[in-house]
């Protein structure tokens, strides 16, 4: 059966390049300039969409961090004061939109609570995307699943059993399942990307995509060579700039080279069928000896 999903004007799955994401997250540091800038990194570098996440703070930070205190651009002030500071408003959005609309890149979030989906929702997004640490959350899950968009899922922190406990809930039409692992940054060993082939496996009509969070541009090729049909990773202006999603994400010129790097992976995998290439020729003529 095929496998493919519709976001937007892009088919992803079987057959189709990689639907690439660069992940803004909260790297824009509350700043809808920084942000803007973000969003041209992507466009320039080729990738197909960013993505932002959307919390409300008093629904998604536990009692027991809210009064805690913590240094940051805006002084020393509480952890739950600080997830205020990197949440955008409705005025911020709006921007966000009319900009992803002029420079031609889609855009949409991870909605941590049921409030942030539905504001969300009122941008008409072509997809969104749950993020690994609510894929236990069914009431989320049905939320997400209500709006009739395509989701993408990611899987990170969770075991087999709870990713198909989560299937049952959203099951596999219109979805995207990411192979991810929620370490910032992930190392190497624990990257596993053969869990794109072990999620594919389970599933019978979802492309699998991966969500990486890597040191580096390699890993992210070679699980497109793996089959995966969309790659998602944190972007930013600079890895110095203060937030804790910074050191795992890819810089502008990194971007860039990633995009090229998965499109000469998908030009090179090729169908398997062995064949002598016109190029070839010329050798075959000059270097081919036969023997009995």
């Amino acid at each position: 059966m095929n496998r493919e999903v519709s976001i937007g004007n892009r088919k992803i799955g079987d057959g189709h390049p990689a639907y690439i994401i660069g992940e803004i997250g909260i790297n824009h540091n509350g700043d809808i300039d920084v942000a803007k800038k973000l969003m041209e990194v992507a466009k320039n570098a080729g990738a197909d969409a960013v993505k932002f996440q959307k919390r409300t703070p008093e629904l998604c930070v536990p009692e027991h961090q809210r009064s805690q205190m913590r240094d940051t651009p805006w002084g020393y002030i509480t952890y739950l004061d600080y997830r205020y500071k990197v949440e955008f408003d409705e005025d911020a959005y709006t921007e966000i939109d009319r900009y992803a609309k002029e420079i031609g890149i889609d855009w949409f979030a991870s909605s941590w609570d049921i409030p942030s989906l539905e504001f969300i929702e009122r941008f008409n997004p072509p997809a969104h995307k749950l993020p690994s640490a609510l894929l236990t959350d069914l009431e989320l899950l049905r939320a997400y699943r209500a709006t009739g968009k395509p989701l993408i899922v990611s899987t990170g922190m969770s075991t087999l059993n709870e990713i198909k406990a989560a299937l049952e809930i959203i099951g596999e039409e219109n979805l995207i399942l990411c192979h991810t692992t929620s370490s910032y940054p992930c190392p190497p060993e624990e990257l596993n990307l053969r869990m794109i082939q072990t999620l594919r496996d389970m599933t019978n009509t979802c492309p699998i995509g991966y969500s990486g969070h890597e040191v580096g541009l390699v890993p992210s090729a070679v699980a497109v060579a793996l089959g995966a049909c969309l790659v998602e990773r944190h972007i930013t202006l600079d890895r110095a700039m203060w937030g804790s999603d910074q050191s795992a994400s890819v810089e502008p010129q990194g971007l860039a080279s990633l995009v090229k790097y998965i499109r000469v992976t998908e030009r090179s995998l090729g169908d398997g069928v062995k064949r002598v290439y016109d190029s070839e020729l010329s050798s075959l003529s000059k270097l081919r000896r036969f023997s009995q």
